[in-house]
């Protein structure tokens, strides 16, 4: 087992008065060794701390007097000091299954620890989920949890999982569910395998086995050029019409039966379908926003927002302490980026000059397909032309077309070879993780093969409108 570790010191805060410095080791914590960042939270939201601490091989005790609730002003270096529970699922539609070799270590974990569950919204299986981790969960009702479901036929989601107990694993979601914990569940759509049929099947068998669940999202597979698996393909269009189609269907009967829609399909389904983005309604409370559900209807909601003149509400983060400075999020699913509050609503602009160049948005194809219909209004909103730049991910292939796994060698080509003109371009910070980019090339470079300045912004309207400004 490893010690929580400090990685940032807060200025004039109760640890900084106590000596505490970075990469000071806690051993325990008025005498409890923490096993992970919920379990820290909980001993040092007390009034007086006794730390055991270690620097340099040699240890001491210090006592730290604060108010009780109040942030002790440290981050730590990891979430999960004992062992992150890793996913011994060997699913054949895993992503990280698809990601090529040589990228960052903390890519390639593939979890299935409730923990990271409650703590960063990851989803888990629960194939290695126990009594002991039930107990814990009731006891300290650590939700909400993030389930992925795929299909409730025992047989096909074990086949799914390619773990055998996946066929028993939902147990555990019928017992978090009656001791009243919060669950949000997943289906990731594969053509032919859990589709169809079965898709029917598994929204019948939530609604009837599962009624306490928060939500569902239905998420389509994503598919890499490093795929292994014959079996896989991306959907057919038709294919992604009828998902949306039997989604929207089974939220009518949710909504008669429990009075909430419970089901929601993903914003990728709906572009790739051509059907329109639901209106705000129909989203209830974005639950699953971080899941790629409704992000394009609270980007449309926020610029009706702006353009009223109005300071709108961001969506909720998923995660308990996914805003509480303790320790990072870790593994592919961790969030690219803090989220950036909203700021004021823009000024109004003034109008564009005669032969102005415009700001470049730089996004993904299913980007360029949310902004694109509503540029006339971002214009205006700006003050300016734009131009939006689609940026097709060469990196990862296959259907791979969100703006957050954007990579830093895919838009120095594209900005290389862009001919248009530009005045700046903007790049969304959901693409980053600090100044990175999944490949591990940094902002500076991408800015390098740019003919224009390049500005990082957050991924919002607001976040556009005052780039443009610049």
């Amino acid at each position: 087992m490893s010690f929580p570790t400090v990685s940032e010191i807060v200025a004039n805060s109760p640890a900084a008065a106590a000596g505490l410095a970075v990469g000071d080791e806690l051993l325990s914590i008025c005498g409890v060794v923490p096993s992970d960042v919920i379990e820290y939270q909980q001993l040092v939201d007390e009034a007086d701390i006794d730390l055991t601490v270690r620097r340099g091989g040699l240890e001491w005790d210090v006592t730290i007097e604060k108010a009780p609730g109040a942030p002790l002003g440290l981050r730590l270096d990891s979430s999960i000091f004992d062992r992150v529970q890793t996913c011994d699922n060997h699913c054949e539609f895993c992503f990280i299954y698809q990601l090529p070799p040589g990228m960052r270590k903390s890519l390639y974990l593939k979890d299935d620890d409730y923990r990271l569950s409650f703590l960063y919204g990851n989803f888990t299986t629960l194939t290695r989920f126990t009594e002991l981790d039930l107990a814990r969960v009731v006891d300290e009702q650590l939700g909400p949890l993030y389930v992925s479901i795929h299909a409730t036929d025992p047989e096909v989601r074990s086949a799914m999982l390619r773990n055998p107990r996946g066929a028993t694993s939902l147990r555990w979601l019928r017992a978090l569910l009656e001791h009243g914990i919060e669950v949000h569940g997943q289906v990731v759509l594969c053509p032919t395998v859990n589709g169809g049929p079965i898709l029917e099947r598994t929204f019948a068998e939530i609604l009837i086995s599962y009624p306490a669940l928060a939500s569902v999202g239905i998420v389509p597979l994503g598919l890499s050029r490093f795929n292994t698996e014959a079996n896989l393909r991306v959907h057919t269009d038709a294919e992604a019409a009828a998902a949306v189609e039997a989604t929207e269907q089974w939220q009518q009967i949710a909504l008669a039966r429990l009075g909430r829609r419970m089901f929601y399909a993903s914003d990728e389904l709906y572009l790739q379908a051509g059907i329109p983005i639901p209106a705000h309604d129909a989203y209830e409370d974005f639950a699953q926003h971080e899941n790629g559900i409704g992000m394009a209807r609270a980007f449309y909601d926020e610029l009706d927002e702006l353009e009223a003149g109005h300071r709108p509400e961001p969506v909720g983060v998923t995660g308990q302490y996914a805003t509480v400075a303790a320790a990072p999020a870790e593994g592919y699913r961790a969030p690219r980026t803090a989220a950036t509050p909203p700021g004021p609503p823009p000024a109004p602009a003034e109008a564009a000059s005669e032969g102005e160049l415009p700001t470049v948005i730089v996004t993904a194809p299913y980007g360029a397909q949310v902004i694109e219909p509503v540029r006339p209004r971002l214009e205006r909103l700006a003050g300016g032309p734009l131009r939006v730049l689609a940026v097709e991910n060469e990196f990862f292939g296959g259907n791979v077309a969100v703006s957050g796994l954007m990579v830093g060698t895919d838009l120095q080509a594209a900005l290389r070879a862009d001919s248009g003109p530009a005045a700046r371009y903007l790049i969304p910070d959901v693409a980053l993780s600090g100044d990175r980019f999944l490949d591990d090339g940094s902002v500076v470079d991408v800015a390098a093969a740019a003919k224009a300045p390049l500005l990082v912004v957050p991924t919002s309207v607001a976040g556009l409108v005052a780039g443009a400004r610049r």
